[in-house]
């Protein structure tokens, strides 16, 4: 790491906030997910989960971006964690007033997902105005490093306080998000917000400006395809209660598995980071995924299930560097809400969709042919892409 782009307190602050916030969501997927499974005992809540935060994202993508061009980014983010905040603390008194349903909590969560749909384009925009353009595929590797770090810790730590009560989970996640909003507000940093009158030509430039540059539509969908369909998370409950017979600190150790590959390879990029032939190092990477989803979905080995999760969250995670230093870099800061809110879209919706498309899967096909079929279908999406994207597969450097 270059001597002083943790050092630098905007910097700081933006990557300490971060942490906050994904440790904080963590922990409330862990809550949210054993109870909601406790309570119904389908899989297909457990997909409705994802769907109640992949809908307000899908819905208000445009809008977001739009919005994150010509108003305070830090603004945005500090409001959204604070909202957070709040959801946090409604699933936690309706836990211990004993009013919390299966309706009530997919409400919460569509609440916490319209939150976060605009959370998440702001937080991405950010960052590039608080390091040097030199230093930020470093910067990247080190905040999903550290966005790693959380996950790896908040699943096992809520799955932990969860034997304490689902309410403690969900305190504890609301002072994470309150203190993430604090710490955001602290942020200064100089930036002149587009000006410009609101058409549907500037609303939808974000789309414009992906689909005109094959280089980053290739690296956003090839990643929200590997995602879709070869994340196993919302299954995840599942696995560990049926299959695995792990129960909930198992679950929590599940969940993190990924998180610990992921950190240990966002570590390594963040001390040398891939200079050449980075498309097809990525491509490799989602090959990678696919192939560990297929054993982990026929493991019956809780031993080999969590070392296949953590290959998986290995070879996620040099996809995430290189697709967020391709968007990123490849992007005029004018643009980077507007595109970042696609990619949020692509990207981080894709998690949630992901985990409904696995809940209908599952319970159409039963679980572990869901997670086999995701696999197979990641591989057959690197091989299409290759043919699709060959501007992705040529791509040497990150700066050009």
């Amino acid at each position: 790491m270059p001597p002083g782009v943790l050092h630098q307190k905007p910097f700081a602050l933006f990557w300490t906030s971060r942490i906050f916030t994904i440790l904080a969501f963590q922990m409330l997927s862990v809550g949210v997910g054993w109870e909601i499974y406790s309570i119904t005992g389908s899989a297909f809540y457990l997909g409705l989960v994802g769907l109640a935060q992949f809908l307000p994202m899908f819905l208000l993508t445009l809008v977001v971006g739009y919005i994150s061009d010509r108003v305070d980014r830090r603004s945005i983010v500090f409001v959204c964690q604070w909202i957070e905040a709040v959801s946090a603390s409604a699933l936690a008194l309706g836990t211990f007033v004993n009013w919390l349903d299966k309706n009530s909590i997919l409400a919460i969560i569509f609440i916490l997902g319209s939150a976060r749909a605009f959370e998440g384009p702001g937080m991405q925009a950010l960052m590039p105005k608080l390091v040097a353009p030199a230093d930020f595929p470093r910067a990247a590797a080190l905040t999903a490093s550290a966005s790693q770090s959380a996950i790896l810790i908040g699943p096992a730590l809520g799955g932990f306080l969860f034997a304490c009560g689902p309410g403690i989970v969900y305190v504890a996640a609301g002072l994470l998000f309150f203190v993430a909003g604090i710490l955001v507000w602290l942020i200064h940093h100089h930036r002149t917000p587009a000006k410009g009158r609101a058409t549907m030509r500037s609303i939808f430039a974000g789309i414009a400006y992906i689909r005109n540059h094959p280089v980053i539509l290739g690296s956003i969908s090839l990643d929200l395809f590997a995602v879709l369909l070869g994340g196993a998370t919302a299954l995840l409950p599942i696995f560990a209660r049926d299959i695995l017979h792990a129960g909930p600190m198992g679950l929590g150790l599940l969940r993190s598995a990924p998180a610990l590959g992921a950190v240990a390879m966002t570590i390594y990029l963040a001390r040398s980071p891939i200079r050449r032939r980075v498309g097809r190092t990525m491509l490799i990477a989602v090959a990678v995924f696919g192939l560990a989803t297929i054993v982990f979905s026929l493991s019956t080995s809780f031993a080999l299930s969590l070392v296949m999760l953590i290959a998986a969250g290995a070879a996620d995670a040099i996809s995430v560097v290189i697709r967020i230093s391709i968007v990123q870099l490849g992007t005029p800061d004018e643009m980077r809400g507007r595109v970042s809110a696609v990619n949020s879209l692509f990207i981080g919706t894709s998690n949630q969709l992901g985990e409904f498309e696995s809940g209908v899967t599952a319970s159409l096909f039963g679980t572990v042919p869901a997670v086999l079929i995701g696999g197979i279908g990641t591989l057959a999406v690197v091989a299409s892409w290759i043919w699709l994207f060959p501007q992705l597969a040529r791509k040497d450097r990150l700066e050009t």
